[in-house]
């Protein structure tokens, strides 16, 4: 017969007694507990963070993107792309208008190109305020007789909900593909956000252009019947652009904020020094002050800035 012993059973002093080793095991695990941490201060944090991470991770396995949300008015719209051989059209494009106050006109339009159309690429970084390793990335595609279309991937976020890094970690954002003028992406962060904004030519060959944009379509259209989860580290607006044009991975596609350099290094950004590079590509007052000018003269006054700037 298995005996069970209870404090009801015993004198006073024996469960006295008892009730104090109790506390002495007690107390003594604590203190062993405690200097574990202390000698291991790194620990506690690396198990912590390996537990968020997981937990993140059995949330995008039982999860999957919707694309019926109440999303926040600039990204609500889902982009629909039609390819036929060599010609592409896109429809909506988003141009909208601003004011230092904030947006002034909610304007859409649609774009049709040939692919032999295309002439060049330009790539734009926008530093996050504070930051020298976060920045927004988009790419303006120039095609023949001044015409300009941009693409820029983005958090979608719903109506009242704040961008986070943190939170783009778990699939708190869907993705977004927004095509839209070049208008509309850079007067919005110079006029409206008031941010800098700086433009840099590609030097890609003909080919590995076309096959970016196309391989770029073919990933907005893709979006229309599945959604995807945002993510931070791996699906993020400057990642997502690497996967596109077949980069291998790099530090820079999550350390966004130099991605611009990164691409100098491997020769794609071109000029004598990045110092150089990076100082001509500063466009934040002349887009600024472009916004003044009639939209329709915007893509022509823009290129013709940045090719007497490139020495194109």
């Amino acid at each position: 017969m298995v005996r069970y012993v209870s404090f009801i059973h015993l004198s006073g002093t024996e469960a006295t007694r008892l009730r104090a080793k109790a506390d002495s095991v007690q107390g003594e695990m604590v203190k062993r507990l405690l200097a574990w941490f202390a000698a291991h201060p790194l620990r506690p944090a690396f198990l912590s963070i390996a537990l968020i991470l997981l937990l993140g991770a059995l949330a995008a396995i039982a999860s999957s993107a919707r694309d019926d949300r109440d999303w926040y008015p600039y990204l609500a719209r889902t982009a629909d792309v039609t390819i036929e051989a060599d010609r592409f059209a896109v429809t909506p494009v988003s141009d909208w208008s601003y004011t230092r106050a904030g947006e002034a006109a909610q304007t859409y339009t649609e774009a049709a190109f040939n692919l032999d159309e295309l002439r060049e690429v330009w790539f734009m970084l926008e530093p996050q305020p504070g930051s020298e390793l976060a920045a927004h990335t988009l790419l303006l595609f120039e095609f023949e007789g001044d015409r300009l279309l941009g693409l820029t991937i983005e958090a979608r976020r719903e109506q009242h909900e704040d961008y986070s890094a943190l939170w783009g970690l778990f699939n708190a954002f869907e993705l977004a593909y927004v095509w839209g003028s070049a208008r509309d992406f850079l007067t919005r962060r110079t006029v409206m956000l008031d941010h800098e904004v700086f433009v840099y030519p590609v030097a890609i060959d003909d080919q590995q252009k076309r096959d970016l944009l196309r391989t770029l379509l073919r990933r907005t259209e893709s979006l229309e019947v599945r959604p995807r989860y945002y993510n931070t580290i791996f699906s993020n607006c400057t990642n997502e652009l690497a996967k596109a044009a077949g980069f291998d991975w790099a530090p820079a596609f999550i350390l966004t904020g130099r991605s611009d350099e990164y691409l100098f290094e491997r020769g794609i950004i071109p000029g004598p020094s990045f110092a150089e590079a990076h100082a001509r590509s500063g466009m934040t007052d002349f887009i600024t002050a472009l916004n003044e000018a009639p939209p329709e003269a915007f893509d022509k006054a823009l290129l013709t800035e940045l090719r007497r700037r490139n020495g194109l």
